[in-house]
């Protein structure tokens, strides 16, 4: 398995300010923190940092802010890279090497044109041809509109440069099943659905990738200890309650609940999300602060 490619991982918010630009001191200030309470790592440019929005100049800055980080905590640093576009991924995979911190690209299965199982397989077997960096598969069908069977996975975990997958399937579905009871080699199974984290693990899974992870870092990395050392009756306790935050956090468009909790909690400058994301609710922030 890829160094560091187990516990728990933040996909980090990119904090802005109150007239929308980024704030770069308050984003090194939330990487530091979710280190100092045990995360294994970080993910820059994930979906929760709204990459979409930002322009190249952003994302170039979150990326040296994230890299300097890690490598000055001897962290994990994973990058959210490409498209589904496979030759425009695998010139962003290959622009990767401006950061030789990068430890590996998470990457998307293809969306919207939405290609058979066939095609999917293709689309990774090329960009594992092309990439500098260990790639993550990201399977995530309530986003793509693509699902892909442990089977697909098996056959991409046998390449060499494919180490993992965040899997995050809105549930716990026969092929998540198939898939731990019998894990590749060195290939990472790690939950990308925050609610599911804790029967993820029990079943397997050598981490997660979770955006709840920015609230209460420590306790999701305690349950990740928990699992993996035999301590149910704490795994269970604690699991449940990071569950109900996660639900929480999520009953609006990610990231605008954790957002307006960091905020409310002193961490950032604003609350702000960008178009056609909207703030959180003040109902939505009242009930994920009764669980943070």
């Amino acid at each position: 398995m890829t160094p560091g490619l187990h516990g728990i991982h933040v996909p980090l918010i990119t904090p802005m300010t109150a007239d929308g630009a980024i704030d770069p001191d308050a984003l090194a200030a939330l990487a530091n923190r979710v280190l100092d309470d045990g995360a294994t790592g970080l993910v820059a440019l994930g979906t929760t940092a709204e990459t979409a929005t930002l322009t190249d100049t952003e994302r170039h800055t979150v990326l040296d802010i994230c890299a300097d980080v890690c490598r000055d905590r001897a962290a994990t640093l994973t990058v959210g890279a490409g498209s589904n576009d496979t030759h425009a991924t695998a010139d962003a995979l290959r622009a990767l090497t401006r950061w030789p911190r990068a430890t590996a690209a998470l990457v998307p299965v293809p969306y919207f044109n939405r290609p058979a199982e066939a095609g999917v397989i293709a689309h990774f077997t090329h960009l594992a041809k092309h990439s500098p960096v260990p790639i993550v598969i990201y399977n995530v069908p309530y986003r793509t509109g693509q699902t892909i069977t442990a089977a697909t996975l098996r056959h991409l975990a046998a390449l060499p440069a494919i180490v993992g997958v965040k899997h995050a399937v809105g549930g716990i579905d026969q092929d998540t099943i198939t898939l731990l009871a019998d894990p590749p080699a060195d290939f990472a199974v790690l939950a990308g659905d925050d609610a599911y984290l804790s029967p993820l693990l029990a079943i397997g899974a050598a981490g997660g990738i979770l955006a709840s992870a920015h609230l209460r870092t420590r306790d999701f990395v305690d349950l990740a200890t928990a699992w993996r050392t035999g301590d149910l009756p704490t795994a269970r306790a604690t699991g449940h309650r990071l569950a109900a935050l996660s639900t929480a956090l999520f009953a609006e468009p990610n990231p605008a609940v954790i957002k307006a909790v960091l905020h409310a909690q002193g961490h950032l400058p604003s609350p702000a999300v960008r178009l056609p994301l909207l703030p959180a609710s003040p109902a939505a922030l009242r009930a994920a602060l009764q669980h943070a």
